[in-house]
């Protein structure tokens, strides 16, 4: 048996979390086509006949200008030191810049193996992806050079076998019915913010965030769950933004919401939904460490 930590890091929008619900077989990390989305470090468990992988998702690795993205990024860079196997996710679809040489350089540092995932090939053709892979394999950093497509699934099954592999052979680290540390209250709020992110265009999605204030389970299996959130915002001008024209926005964000979280909870769901004004929320550490990014900063 194999078992081991295996943490998935690389830039904004790179495919990470698509890649760790894939693995895990159902959606523990909310995902969009927005850079930054993920902010926790998040857990997920797969289960196979050769083993056990511990996924770590992480936020995309970024120059940061708020305590917020401090955050994010230290909590990326911290799981390099804490794993197995690194596994760089880079999008082949985008040129490559200064920031990717940068998470490079990081995975260099680590003493984890490493394992180099091409992700999004569905996006370019061959003969471009030939000489990305020649010049990722020309720094001897990686174990092996996986080219896949996340949203296809094309490589995921090399990918798999490539991690497995890699990892050193032990005994499941987790009970065999333990999927993710997310708890029902992480992943309410983590919903909602996916459905402002997926409705909210320009720099607002950089801005908003979600605070469950209270979460109420049912009294018996399948009854209903009461949630009470607020959508954060940093200006006036932003708040009628998310709440649209009569509420026809917050309207449509809370139901998509809720009907998703009743189909994880497998129960009615009653959600109360706010938008509030908080400047600079991103720098207020009692605001970060309520939404569970914590920090030494």
């Amino acid at each position: 048996m194999k078992s081991g930590f295996v943490s998935l890091v690389g830039r904004p929008n790179a495919g990470k979390s698509t890649l760790l619900n894939y693995f895990v077989g159902q959606k523990v990390a909310i995902v969009s086509d927005k850079p930054q989305t993920t902010r926790h470090r998040i857990l997920g468990v797969r289960n196979t006949p050769q083993g056990q992988v511990v996924f770590i998702d992480t936020p995309g690795i970024h120059k940061p200008m708020h305590r917020m993205n401090r955050r994010m990024v230290d909590t990326a860079v911290e799981t390099l030191r804490e794993v197995d196997v690194v596994v760089l996710v880079v999008d082949v679809s985008q040129r490559q810049g200064r920031g990717d040489a940068f998470v490079l350089d990081l995975v260099k540092q680590s003493a984890s193996t490493a394992i180099l995932v091409l992700n999004k090939i569905d996006l370019i053709r061959k003969s471009a992806l030939l000489p990305v892979i020649a010049q990722y394999a020309e720094t001897g950093l990686f174990r092996a050079i996986v080219p896949v497509s996340a949203a296809t699934g094309d490589g995921l099954e090399r990918l798999e076998a490539e991690i497995l592999e890699a990892l050193p052979e032990g005994e499941p680290l987790y009970p065999e019915d333990y999927l993710t540390d997310q708890t029902q209250r992480m992943l309410a709020a983590e919903l909602i913010r996916e459905k402002v992110l997926h409705h909210t265009h320009d720099e607002l999605p950089y801005t908003t965030g979600v605070v469950v204030e209270r979460y109420e389970e049912p009294e018996e299996p399948g009854g209903l769950t009461k949630i009470y959130a607020s959508i954060l915002v940093e200006t006036e001008s932003q708040k009628p933004i998310v709440v649209g024209k009569g509420g026809a926005m917050i309207r449509q964000i809370g139901t998509e919401a809720r009907r998703e979280l009743e189909g994880m909870l497998g129960g009615r769901v009653f959600l109360d939904l706010h938008v509030k004004v908080r400047t600079d929320w991103r720098d207020d550490v009692r605001i970060l460490d309520e939404m569970g990014l914590r920090g030494r900063k």
